[in-house]
């Protein structure tokens, strides 16, 4: 094997026009190349890795504190939209940002509570023991083990049943929001309260609906994506005119979002026209990662914290915190 110098060709012997030579290579000189200005956070793996660190550690990461604790239900009754996708990975980014936050489970399936990775099998104090007056909220909420600032209230299948025996009880629609504001009493300092709900408009949802102030609706970047978003607008209707004034749709949330498809960019577009201003910038993209996570009782945020869907969920957390700010900053 020939041992010359590295810009001599092998076929002539002749210096190769171009090629530099090793023996005076100059650091400085190649800083000033293009190649040079190559900064490493530029290249995919280191900058996965630094979003990653930033979540991780995120000390210069932080968004404004609400002045009132703010409740917020994530609701579309149509399946498969992302709700409780986004209910868990909102509050995880929202905690990774220094917030305190409750998720309250109250779909019968307990995704939300597996996702947090908090016990919720038959037996455990629930959001079902919660809504029929059984046990107190202290005693129901669980603090999630990837997290001391995101606590839980879990839902088991007896969650399944509730329908039912609401329908006898007295004040049955306004349940869950007295037991929202026990939290309070029992020293819980919550920021956000984010209540997951089943894909159905019934007692449930309107228990969600009574005690919350604001309406997240998820929208996936699909065909028929706003079929079934006029009859939950209508039931929203019914119970700010009837049960709660107060509630209104302040965030609307795209999710799987494919930007490789023109579909995904004409629905994008169509609910940014029919919604305005309460579409949050952010939207969340199409990702294995984001559908892993729950496997194995994880957020997608503590999954794979450098992932685009773990960075768009962060990204949504912070605008969503910042547009109140600047709400309240106004009035």
């Amino acid at each position: 094997m020939s041992s010359g110098p590295a810009n001599v060709s092998r076929e002539t012997g002749s210096r190769v026009p171009g090629m530099l030579d090793s023996s005076s290579f100059d650091a400085e000189t190649f800083g000033n190349t293009p190649f040079g200005h190559i900064s490493p956070s530029e290249t995919p793996i280191a900058a996965e890795a630094q979003r990653a660190s930033q979540i991780l550690h995120p000390g210069k990461v932080t968004v404004p504190k609400p002045r009132e604790q703010r409740i917020i239900t994530i609701a579309n009754q149509k399946g498969g939209v992302g709700k409780t996708t986004t209910t868990v990975n909102l509050a995880a980014a929202l905690a990774h940002q220094g917030m305190t936050v409750l998720v309250v489970d109250l779909d019968p399936q307990g995704n939300a509570s597996t996702a947090l990775g908090v016990a919720h099998h038959s037996g455990v104090p629930s959001s079902y023991e919660l809504l029929i007056g059984e046990v107190k909220v202290k005693d129901a909420i669980q603090v999630s083990p990837h997290s001391e600032r995101l606590l839980c209230v879990p839902a088991t299948i007896d969650l399944a049943g509730a329908e039912i025996e609401l329908v006898s009880m007295v004040a049955r629609e306004g349940r869950l929001k007295t037991a929202i504001q026990d939290a309070a009493t029992a020293g819980f300092d919550i920021d956000y309260v984010l209540i997951d709900c089943p894909p159905s408009l019934g007692l449930l949802t309107v228990n969600a609906l009574v005690a919350a102030k604001e309406v997240l609706i998820p929208i996936q970047c699909e065909y028929y994506a706003l079929e079934g978003v006029g009859q939950l607008l209508r039931n929203i209707g019914l119970v700010q005119a009837h049960l709660n004034p107060e509630l209104h749709v302040s965030t609307v949330l795209l999710t799987m979002y494919d930007g490789r498809t023109k579909l995904a960019d004409q629905v994008a577009e169509e609910v940014r026209n029919h919604f305005g201003d309460v579409v949050l910038k952010a939207m969340i993209p199409r990702s294995v990662k984001v559908s892993e996570a729950p496997g194995y009782g994880m957020t997608v945020l503590d999954y794979d914290p450098g992932s685009r869907g773990a960075m768009s969920y962060m990204d949504a957390g912070r605008e969503l915190a910042s547009r109140a700010q600047v709400t309240q900053d106004a009035s």
